[in-house]
Parts: structure tokens; C-alpha cells; sequence
């Protein structure tokens, strides 16, 4: 349809009464996504059904970049933006970077953005998230492996990663079901699910990263605020000095673990 339609009211109406916030917004990505009215009811039935409107687009805008989402995958959040700014800030030309917990990629594909000459690797468990990453990332040149966290990685990486990244499941699982409806049903569990305190993974990760870090190499992990002291104590007890960075304007917290140099 063409891309300056005026947005009927009509359209609108049946979005917010669907329950969403954002209705005009949503009803002229909706109208601008769709090729013919036919189309524009099928995408139309499927929010108003609950599916978030990145997966009925098929994108989601993150750092400026349209990040290619699927439906069961994890849809990146404003949030993460504070994760690639810190990464962002210590990967240099020719790094080799770890995006882990990747999801659709959103996270590495932001930073090869910003510079190309990264070696990069973007490792999930979840098959249809590294096959939705692979859309995303292998494009710009990095590359995609599925498996736990650092299992499918060469093993002569170990000790020569510059920078790990992990926007890993952070919720407690007693929370999951306080989440909105758009993530709890329509996200791939595994994405969400942090286990009884939501430290789970990144107790792992934490646990693993050291033995693949360079010396003066870090980690850097988005959490919550109120985890953010318990991230760091598990960063300090794998031999990690960690920092917590805070940022309100996107309401997200990262903590930053560098390796003994």
C-alpha cells in the first residue's frame, strides 16, 4: 500500500482497543508493511492476536538498524542500546568480540556496524535464534553458532577474546509470569528465564568467560539495577573487576568485568 496513506481512524480504533499503547504509531507501520488491503488485515489480525508488532513486521528498529525478528525469537529492547554504547567504547579495529545469549543478533550486528573490522562470533542455545541471527549478522561478516553459551566456539580462542557481550535471561522465573503478555507468550522461554534469582546464566558466563578473555579483555552484561551488585560479586569471584554502569535515559544497567592484564 502506498507508503503516505492516510491512516484510516478506523484502523487506530481496533488497535487501541486491542490494548495497544501506541496505536497510530503501530497502525502506520502496519499500513506501510502491508502490499494490499488483504495484507493489511492478516498483519492487523495477527497484533490485535497479542504477537508483538516486531514480529508481524518482521523487524525491529535497534541503534538505527532494522534487525530482521521472527516469531518465537526474543525481540531486542531499547534497553540493550546501553550495552553496545559500553562495548562499543572498548572494541577496536580488529577485535575479536563474543555476542553470547544472541537472540536475533541485535547486539553484534550493532557493533560490526560500527566497526566492520571485528572478528565476531553470536552464539545461541535456541536454533530459530541463531537461525534468525545468521539474517542479521553473517551479512555484515561475523558468525553464527549455536550451542550453550562458549561450547561451539573453536577452542583456540581460548585466552584471545578481546570482548564478551551477553544480554543473557535475566528475570527470576516467579516473574515470568508478571511479564506482558507479548514477551511471556510469544518469546522463546530459554530467552527470558533466569532462573530463582535471574542470576542463573550469568553465573555461568561468569564462571566460563575468564578462561577465553585476553589478558585486559571484558565482559559486559545487561541486568537489572537491583541484580547489578550481585553481577558484580559474581564477576569479583571468577577474577573479574567489575564496574556497574547506570544509565536512566534508557532505564538499563550493565556491568563491565576486565580480566588481569
Amino acid at each position: 500500500m502506498p507508503p503516505r496513506a492516510v491512516v484510516p481512524p478506523e484502523l487506530i480504533g481496533r488497535l487501541r482497543a486491542a490494548g495497544c499503547v501506541f496505536a497510530e504509531d503501530e497502525a502506520k507501520l502496519l499500513l506501510e508493511a502491508a502490499d494490499t488491503p488483504a495484507d493489511l488485515e492478516r498483519l492487523l489480525a495477527m497484533r490485535i492476536s497479542g504477537l508483538p508488532l516486531e514480529q508481524v513486521l518482521g523487524w525491529a528498529e535497534f541503534c538505527g538498524l532494522r534487525i530482521v525478528v521472527r516469531p518465537g525469537v526474543f525481540v531486542p529492547r531499547r534497553r540493550t542500546r546501553l550495552l553496545v554504547q559500553e562495548a562499543a567504547r572498548v572494541a577496536h579495529p580488529n577485535s575479536l568480540v563474543l555476542d553470547v545469549c544472541c537472540g536475533s543478533g541485535a547486539v553484534g550486528t550493532a557493533l560490526l556496524a560500527a566497526e566492520p573490522s571485528l572478528r565476531l562470533f553470536a552464539i545461541d542455545i535456541d536454533p530459530a535464534a541463531t537461525a534468525c541471527a545468521r539474517l542479521n549478522v553473517s551479512p555484515r561478516g561475523g558468525e553464527v553458532l549455536t550451542g550453550d553459551l562458549f561450547d561451539p566456539l573453536p577452542a583456540e580462542l581460548r585466552g584471545q577474546v578481546d570482548l564478551v557481550v551477553a544480554n543473557a535471561p535475566y528475570v527470576p522465573t516467579e516473574a515470568i509470569e508478571r511479564m506482558p503478555p507479548e514477551a511471556r507468550l510469544h518469546e522463546a522461554r530459554v530467552a527470558l528465564d533466569g532462573g530463582t534469582d535471574g542470576l542463573k546464566v550469568q553465573s555461568r558466563i561468569a564462571a566460563a568467560a575468564p578462561e577465553w578473555l585476553a589478558p585486559g579483555g571484558r565482559l559486559i552484561v545487561e541486568t537489572s539495577a537491583a541484580q547489578s551488585p550481585h553481577t558484580a560479586e559474581l564477576f569479583t569471584r571468577h577474577g573479574l573487576r567489575p564496574r556497574i554502569r547506570r544509565s536512566a535515559a534508557l532505564d538499563a544497567t550493565v556491568v563491565i568485568g576486565t580480566a588481569p592484564a
